[in-house]
């Protein structure tokens, strides 16, 4: 497995990075043996890099699986808070619940501009604090928007950026993956770290997966890949594909034998919170339940944290 800087920090992760939302309740919901014995595969294979977030409710799985070996993983999360209370509980509840003195990179989840960055201001005073203090290595913030990037730039505390990037496009609210290219490439130059999100599209790009993966190792203002795993079948295929080797059949059965899609379950009471936490208007209700239009939706599974029946799966 290839190692890089990211940016001009002093962390060192791998080419791949281990996505955990599809370990968590929001889409596989896998046991929590199920889950570390996914995470232990990928380290086993040399991916030291996890990411993930206050939202995905998985920190225990973390927790475990980096048990004995902190020092050998490097840690990013999220955290939607905004104010100096909100970011200290956040840091707080993930240094609690994944027993760890330290979290590599936290980051401010889904910034959408400078207007959004403004707004958390009070969250960035208290994260460059604990900075100050050990309790973090990095600030960054993760994004679906190009202007997130370009936001991103004007603030030299913010050292890491997350954004979505794919060959596709899908996912990019406020521009074509050529803006995005081009403003990743700019953060690049500004000594950046970058690790981009979603190169499968949230699993609309799965007919196309080497292409797909291919299109963004391509990038070299791409210093990291986050990739979404969630059965050891699916760590040795993307292991192997980062490495260049060949993959074995069986594992190209295994995987191309799941199919995924978001499912609304049968007592939805058509509230219409989904509907409107959904950024990709991939949702929207007929009669009294809501229905997905697949073209649009990108499977990242958001959606279902605002679900108060938890009527909303990915399968």
């Amino acid at each position: 497995m290839e190692y890089v800087n990211l940016g001009n920090t002093d962390i060192i992760v791998s080419k791949l990075c281990f996505g955990s939302l599809t370990i968590s309740s929001l889409q596989s919901n896998l046991s929590l043996m199920d889950g570390v014995r996914v995470i232990e595969e990928a380290y086993d294979r040399g991916v030291n890099f996890l990411d993930t977030a206050e939202l995905y409710e998985n920190y225990s799985y973390i927790k475990q699986a980096i048990k004995g070996k902190r020092d050998k993983f490097i840690i990013s999360t999220k955290s939607y808070a905004y104010s100096y209370e909100g970011g200290e509980k956040s840091l707080k509840k993930a240094l609690r619940e994944l027993d760890t003195d330290y979290i590599d990179i936290f980051s401010l989840h889904e910034q959408e501009s400078e207007h959004t960055l403004r707004g958390h201001s009070e969250a960035i005073e208290y994260l460059l604090r604990a900075k100050e203090k050990g309790y973090i290595r990095a600030l960054g913030i993760s994004t679906h928007h190009v202007a997130g990037v370009r936001a991103a730039l004007k603030y030299d505390d913010i050292q890491i950026i997350h954004p979505i990037y794919n060959k596709a496009g899908l996912g990019i609210i406020d521009g074509s993956i050529s803006d995005m290219k081009d403003a990743i490439a700019k953060a690049n130059s500004m000594g950046k770290g970058i690790y981009s999100m979603k190169p499968l599209g949230g699993g609309n790009l799965l007919n196309m997966v080497e292409e797909s993966i291919g299109f963004v190792l391509e990038n070299p203002n791409i210093h990291s890949v986050a990739v979404g795993m969630q059965s050891v079948e699916e760590v040795i295929f993307n292991t192997m594909l980062f490495e260049g080797k060949t993959i074995p059949g069986y594992i190209r059965a295994s995987i191309g034998k799941k199919e995924r899609k978001l499912l609304i379950d049968f007592w939805c009471e058509g509230c219409g919170s989904c509907v409107s936490a959904c950024k990709q208007g991939a949702l929207s209700l007929n009669g009294k339940r809501a229905v997905v239009n697949p073209e649009k939706c990108i499977l990242c599974g958001y959606c279902s944290r605002y679900c108060k029946e938890f009527c909303i799966k990915i399968i």
